[in-house]
């Protein structure tokens, strides 16, 4: 497959580029920002590329005052930003003297909460995007042969280089080495000094958690950390963009709401390298099948959806609606089974006769759509992404 660039992402990098002085492209590690920033940047006359993991681009920023001032009339692309966090208010400094629109192009790998610096130091001057790793919505795009293409996914995740590897054992290698790599090298960048086997285990013991309701005091009592520090782990992990914390439904109504957050890991392809599952045959036995299915949907879902708010609704009875999202009066809910044959709760009408949504759908590894009596629509991923694009 070649480079794919997604054309969404391009068009709004290219807008804000045009727009604003200092735009932030942000995502995980490994997930294609610097391909897509050189895809950008190789259209235009003027620029520099700084990759901050590289000691010769770094020496260059010895004076970075200096430095922006001989080249302010490029524009000025800093990989691995969160590498230097002291940069931003020099480029504030340099922006306030020359607010023209892209004069500063910078990627990092975590969150914009994660790199607060920016935030506050580049208010007003800055605009942020965020690329994930591939989505099935990307991935259709090229390959038409898309049921085949969604199992593969599912099972790899949508790293580049571990969706791309020509077999199983080779993305499976590159996803074990990823999490490595990730745990020792890049948490420590960010200034965190934990030992990487104490996060590991957490990170490994939210992956049994997958889908599920997250217990801070349980899972310490797990791990034999407190409450306070399993909190920290989770943000940690959450700002990098390994976790999902997906927030719980909030409306006044005659039912007793859960209040505490669910729990994923984003990719699902890291998902599986956690708990050790190889190929798509052993995911498919596996009793984390159907939490899996859910937290991928849900990651294709919400990308195709950025601007609207995201959230899951569960009663103490244990009425459930997986995913729910919420822009201005518009209301959409999401089911999702692993099943050729999926099949509803008995509340499940009545749920939706409570949340009223203005489309509900039961997303499942089906080939064709049909209507259920209890009001929603049973079909499959493709179909929903298309229907999700094309009205949003």
């Amino acid at each position: 497959m070649q480079t794919y660039i997604p054309r969404n992402l391009e068009s709004n990098l290219k807008y804000s580029l045009d727009s604003f002085p200092v735009t932030a492209l942000l995502g995980p590690r490994q997930c294609g920002k610097s391909t897509l920033a050189k895809h950008i940047i190789a259209t235009k006359k003027k620029i520099v590329y700084l990759d901050l993991e590289k000691p010769s681009d770094m020496r260059k920023l010895t004076d970075p005052e200096f430095f922006f001032s001989i080249q302010k009339n490029k524009l000025i692309c800093i990989d691995e930003i969160q590498r230097v966090p002291d940069l931003y208010p020099v480029i504030r400094s340099s922006v306030d003297e020359n607010r023209t629109p892209g004069r500063f192009l910078i990627l990092g790998s975590a969150s914009q909460d994660l790199i607060r610096s920016s935030s506050e130091t580049l208010a007003g001057r800055i605009h942020y995007l965020e690329l994930t790793p591939f989505t099935y919505e990307e991935l259709i795009a090229y390959d038409r042969s898309h049921y085949m293409d969604m199992m593969i996914q599912w099972n790899r995740g949508g790293f580049p280089d571990a969706l791309l590897a020509s077999s199983d054992e080779q993305s499976y290698m590159w996803r074990q080495d990823f999490i490595r790599t990730f745990l020792e090298r890049d948490i420590p960048q960010f200034g965190f000094s934990i030992p990487a086997t104490t996060i590991r285990r957490h990170w490994t013991m939210l992956s049994h958690y997958h889908g599920q309701i997250f217990n801070a005091s349980k899972l310490g009592q797990s791990l034999g950390l407190t409450h306070p520090t399993v909190r920290k782990y989770l943000d940690i992990l959450e700002q990098t963009y390994m976790i999902r914390v997906l927030p719980p439904f909030e409306a006044n109504l005659k039912k007793r709401l859960i209040k505490s957050p669910k729990i994923y890991i984003r990719d699902s392809g890291v998902l599986h390298a956690l708990l050790e599952i190889e190929d798509t045959e052993e995911l498919l036995g596996h009793p984390v099948v159907g939490a899996s299915w859910e937290g991928w949907c849900i990651e294709q879902i919400i990308a195709a959806l950025p601007q609207w708010r995201a959230s899951f609704y569960r009663t103490s009875s244990g009425e459930e609606i997986d995913l729910i999202l919420e822009k201005k009066k518009k209301r959409l809910t999401f089911e999702f089974k692993a099943s050729m044959s999926p099949e509803v709760s008995k509340g499940f009408a009545g749920t939706l006769k409570i949340l009223k949504p203005s489309k509900a759908w039961v997303i499942a590894p089906v080939t064709d759509s049909y209507q259920i009596p209890q009001g929603a629509t049973v079909t499959n991923l493709g179909t929903v992404l298309k229907e999700l694009t094309a009205h949003a």
